[in-house]
Formats: C-alpha cells, sequence, structure tokens
C-alpha cells in the first residue's frame, strides 16, 4: 500500500480539530493536532501525535508543560493558522493554570508532559490533565481531508 493509499484511508475518520500551545523560545507557539486522545481516566492523561517536521517536535525536550483547545465549528480560521494553511497573527491566548490557550475555545486543557515514545516518523506525548475548562458549543470537524461541521450532510 502507498503512503497516499494509507493517508486516503485515514482521512476517513472524522476526528476534532485541537491546537496544542506552549511557552518556549521566549513565545507562545502553536500547532494544530487532530492526532489526540484520550488515555485514562485514573490518572487523567491524554496522547498528542507530533510531526518530526515540526517546531513542537524539535522542540519536545523543552515542553514540560502545554494546553491543548478543542475547536469550536466557527474556529476554524483558528485551525488554519496553526496548521500554517492561512498566513495570518493570531494572538487571541488567554491562559488556564498559568498555559496559553486558545480564547473561546469549546473546551481547554492544562497539561504536563509524563512520557514521550518515538512512533515512526511522529513523537507520541503523554501528558496528565492539570486542569479543565469547559464551555458550549459545536466542535469543528475534519473528515475526508476536510473541515465539516455537525449539521455538514
Amino acid at each position: 500500500m502507498s503512503k497516499q493509499d494509507f493517508r486516503k484511508a485515514m482521512s476517513k475518520f472524522a476526528t476534532g480539530i485541537t491546537v496544542v500551545t506552549s511557552e518556549f523560545e521566549n513565545n507562545i507557539q502553536g500547532m494544530t493536532v487532530n492526532a489526540f486522545m484520550s488515555v485514562s481516566l485514573d490518572p487523567q492523561l491524554i496522547t498528542i501525535s507530533l510531526d518530526s517536521k515540526t517546531n513542537f517536535h524539535q522542540n519536545a525536550d523543552k515542553i514540560k508543560r502545554f494546553g491543548v483547545s478543542i475547536l469550536r465549528e466557527e474556529q476554524q480560521e483558528v485551525s488554519m493558522i496553526f496548521a500554517k494553511q492561512m498566513d495570518k497573527e493570531f494572538k487571541d491566548f488567554t491562559t488556564l493554570d498559568g498555559i496559553p490557550v486558545i480564547n473561546h475555545a469549546l473546551t481547554t486543557l492544562a497539561c504536563t508532559v509524563v512520557n514521550t515514545v518515538e512512533a515512526g516518523d511522529h513523537l507520541l506525548i503523554i501528558a496528565e490533565v492539570d486542569e479543565i475548562k469547559l464551555d458550549e458549543g459545536n466542535p469543528i470537524l475534519y473528515y475526508n481531508s476536510a473541515y465539516k461541521r455537525i449539521s455538514d450532510e
């Protein structure tokens, strides 16, 4: 099977979209991540997956804490900015437990790294959730290599 076939097959799995944020190199850094999952309830653990070509992967040893912002359907542009699909500066951050997160996200998490695992051309970061802020609304989804909304058919 080709890499393209694998990518196409994986695009058939609908995911929510998150922006992962942290502060290093004296700046808030962020990237769009749809490879995010809950791992454990006790302790409360999540995992994100970072491509080896990303700034986050290259600075993983410096990142001890990070934020995860689960985006709402109105935040497609935010996802595109942090996925580098749109060249626009973003400054609408707030903090959760001292960690930068996206303002007005559907849900935000402040996390502490507990383990990392190399997996092919990605790095899995396992983190304990320290704080959560919940909000109301609908998530933006990614399916079949395109942004979708729950109401889309």
